[in-house]
């Protein structure tokens, strides 16, 4: 542990040094015109330097976060962590009648969607409940605060888009509702189909018909809303621009989660025979109640896979929140309570860099906002990534973290790129992608198959159009054909 601390101080002592990039890099930069003080590099293979360029510079880091937030969530949760979701009550049932409140409690279940919380209704049937006669309570106080995404801003012009969901401790599908638009039925208009079914909850849409490839069916899109009716149902309408003789599937977030839940469970519930007399609010569960129904979602390792290969932004968030939420407090020693002022966030700062510093990692610099990468706030230095890297090679979790890894020319992020390098099939390679921003970060084998750590992060303009990634491509390849004689180029020009 003292060499591997000693050597992350001599990499943060050395990395204000500019190295002589290698050649295929210098190139690359040369023709996308980025400049070499855009990227910041750091190349380990065991406890030797083989390239560092400004490696202690923290920049953004894009979805390159999401190694940070799974292997610390692996490490701390642990590989059998699992989220749950409860229908809990503290009322009797007579007869077919719940006398009281019902609760459905979140639990930072990553699994949760109309199936499985159908099932658990339908476990409620099973009893011989049929009315609940009183208010259907929605408690995610899980997390505080509670709803997150209640002011939060919007990060970019796609509000609905998926992978700018918020998330919560009682997130189901997502959030999210699929559309079905068809415009091949000769009637001159769009025709449009949500799912799920939820109850008062219709779409139509003013889309214009045009003569355009339906490939390209995204460039008329503008923005959906959710529109309130006068008889209480909500209206999603879509505007734009359509393809003539066109069928596509797209996804948004529009709907309010309160009234997405509330309407999707009430929708499944009435299908069940079911009846729901009371409103429904927000609360936390009493500690009285009793189980009735539960579901647990897949275990973390699978949801960390389910992570990275996609970088899936609403995922990362989850487990990020869960480690604030889930572990015992590093500061104050015990699990944070519902109406708690401290904020799961700040747990979750505090967790990661207790774990960090552990590890003999400096978190001089690091700045973590949602550990999805998602965000302009963000900073962490290739020094400090490659430091949760090693540490992930010796992780008892390594297994389960490498195997969540896009590979490079095979799967997930990297599936399209670096086809023909001696990377390909065996490199795996996290990516990270924003406005301004590309970085990749994981692991190369080099020429001799010996695992090489790699952290590359680009913050430039100039970066759009894929010039970026011809950066960092030069990179792998380079790394992942290096022979025995490569020597340490952390030395100042």
């Amino acid at each position: 542990m003292r060499r591997f601390a000693l050597a992350l101080s001599l990499l943060a002592a050395w990395g204000t040094a500019q190295a002589q990039l290698p050649e295929p890099v210098a190139a690359a930069l040369r023709t996308t015109t980025i400049p070499a003080d855009a990227l910041s590099v750091l190349v380990l293979r065991g406890d030797q330097t083989v390239l560092s360029h400004l490696a202690d510079h923290p920049l953004q880091p894009a979805s390159t976060m999401k190694l940070v937030t799974t292997l610390i969530g692996l490490e701390q949760l642990g590989p059998i962590f699992r989220g749950r979701t409860e229908l809990r009550t503290d009322a009797q049932q007579q007869g077919e009648v719940l006398e009281g409140d019902l609760y459905l409690r979140g639990g930072a279940d990553m699994d949760l969607s109309t199936e499985t919380l159908t099932a658990m209704l339908r476990a409620l049937r099973l009893q011989g409940i049929r009315t609940i006669a009183g208010r259907l309570v929605v408690d995610r106080q899980l997390f505080n605060p509670a709803r997150p995404d209640l002011g939060a801003a919007q990060f970019d012009e796609y509000p609905e888009a998926y992978y700018n969901v918020v998330p919560d401790a009682l997130l189901v599908n997502k959030n999210m509702l699929q559309l079905d638009m068809r415009s091949t039925d000769g009637s001159g208009r769009v025709k449009v189909t949500p799912q799920p079914a939820l109850q008062g909850v219709t779409a139509d849409t003013d889309m214009k018909l045009v003569d355009v490839d339906c490939a390209r069916w995204e460039d008329g899109w503008k923005t959906p809303e959710a529109v309130s009716q006068a008889d209480g149902g909500i209206k999603v309408m879509l505007h734009g621009t359509f393809p003539r003789n066109c069928a596509a599937t797209y996804s948004i977030n529009v709907i309010d989660r309160q009234e997405y839940l509330d309407r999707l469970l009430r929708q499944a519930w009435t299908g069940l025979g079911g009846r729901i007399d009371g409103a429904t609010v927000e609360a936390t569960t009493p500690a009285t109640t009793r189980l009735l129904a539960e579901h647990v979602s897949r275990t973390l390792p699978e949801l960390v896979r389910d992570t990275n290969k996609p970088s899936d932004n609403a995922l990362a968030r989850t487990i990020f929140l869960s480690l604030g939420a889930l572990e015992a407090d590093p500061q104050f020693g015990s699990r944070p309570q519902a109406g708690a002022a401290v904020t799961t966030f700040s747990r979750t700062d505090a967790a990661i860099r207790t774990w960090m510093r552990s590890h003999g990692i400096d978190d001089t610099g690091l700045v973590l906002d949602n550990g999805s990468g998602l965000s302009r706030t963000e900073r962490i230095s290739p020094v400090q990534m490659a430091g949760v890297l090693q540490v992930g090679l010796r992780s008892n979790w390594s297994p389960e973290f490498l195997a969540s890894m896009p590979i490079v020319a095979v799967d997930g992020t990297m599936r399209r790129r670096l086809h023909g390098s001696p990377a390909a099939g065996r490199a795996r390679m996290k990516t990270g992608t924003l406005n301004n921003v590309v970085a990749i970060a994981g692991y190369v084998p080099d020429a001799q198959g010996r695992q090489c750590v790699l952290v590359a992060m680009v913050n430039s303009s100039l970066v759009s159009n894929g010039r970026g990634r011809v950066v960092l491509d030069a990179l792998v390849d380079w790394v992942a054909r290096l022979d025995a004689g490569a020597v340490s180029t952390d030395m100042q020009r």
